[in-house]
């Protein structure tokens, strides 16, 4: 057995989906590749982080952002001809009833047929009027603990000396909106380019700005608020540097916030850039005494690829004197 074939019969068995004879043939291979013990137990690890607490639900902004897009990408799509939508009904009907008489599935077929052709006529008709009396909608700026729904976050600028903060962003037309760190809707503006914004700039400042307001204690507590948004940088940013950031914002809180100490844990396992990864381990020393801090830093301090990983995490170990 190869590596490759192994590293994904071992995904399969965490999850109790392997055959046994499979599985004897894994063991048998795990017994002599060091590489593929330790992907077992970095997933094992894993693992046992996500089952010990229930997936988030995600939120509502969140939500409908999704179905925004999903809508946006639907009205994209090129419309299908009469012809188009006649066959592909036909052929549903046609499927459906292979089991039936042939005179009730032609009779079916049939009617489809003129039922196609009816709708489209009924559908031609209602577009031009719904496109004779449509009025387009003015854009929705954005109000004081109002949800805003915006495009995407054009630039972000802090004044100097300041608490006073510039956010440019984009609905129909391009916006700004000034206030200080501390209003709501700065602070969703700063999330929102954060999470989903094309630009590594707008998303490297707006990280920069939430993890210093995290730093200072200012109102970084609470589900869904800047502690969530630098958590989802942390996992899912292209970027080094955002990702970087957002683990030196969420540094205060990794002794008193477990879902943050768990999101820490999984950039150590996980993360690309070996700096991010030293710097995970370093913040997880004054928490190592956590089992399961413990249970990740012996398995990287054992089987991890890099060797200068591999020395911090026994330098860390070497501290605890309990750990077995």
């Amino acid at each position: 057995m190869n590596c490759e074939l192994a590293h994904e019969r071992i995904v399969m068995a965490a999850y109790g989906e392997l055959p046994d004879d499979a599985a004897h043939e894994l063991d048998r291979h795990l017994v002599t590749c060091v590489g593929c013990r330790g992907e077992r137990e970095q997933l094992q690890a894993l693992k046992l982080l996500a089952e010990a607490y229930p997936v988030a639900e995600p939120s509502a902004n969140f939500i409908a952002r999704s179905r925004l897009r999903l809508e946006e990408a639907l009205d994209g799509l090129p419309p299908k001809t009469w012809l188009e939508r006649f066959t592909q009904r036909a052929q549903n009907n046609f499927a459906s009833l292979q089991a039936a008489p042939l005179a009730a599935s032609l009779l079916l077929l049939i009617g489809a047929g003129a039922g196609g052709l009816g709708g489209y006529h009924i559908a031609q008709s209602h577009a031009a009027q719904v496109s004779a009396t449509a009025q387009p909608p003015k854009p929705a700026l954005p109000a004081p603990g109002n949800d805003v729904e915006v495009a995407n976050i054009s630039s972000i600028v802090r004044e100097p000396n300041s608490e006073q903060v510039v956010v440019r962003y984009n609905q129909l037309v391009p916006a700004e909106a000034k206030g200080s760190l501390d209003d709501r809707n700065i602070r969703q503006l700063l999330m929102l380019a954060s999470e989903n914004s094309n630009s590594a700039g707008v998303r490297d400042d707006s990280v920069e700005l939430l993890a210093a307001e995290c730093r200072a204690g200012h109102g970084c507590r609470g589900a869904g608020g800047i502690r969530d948004a630098l958590m989802v940088t942390l996992r899912y940013d292209p970027d080094a540097s955002v990702r970087r950031k957002a683990l030196e914002g969420l540094q205060p809180y990794v002794a008193e916030d477990v879902p943050v100490r768990d999101a820490v844990l999984e950039a150590l396992l996980n993360d690309s850039d070996p700096r991010i990864r030293t710097a995970a381990i370093n913040m997880l020393e004054p928490v190592d005494a956590d089992t399961s801090v413990r249970q990740v830093l012996h398995t990287v301090a054992n089987s991890d690829q890099n060797p200068h990983i591999r020395l911090v995490s026994r330098q860390v170990l070497s501290h605890v004197p309990d750990f077995q």
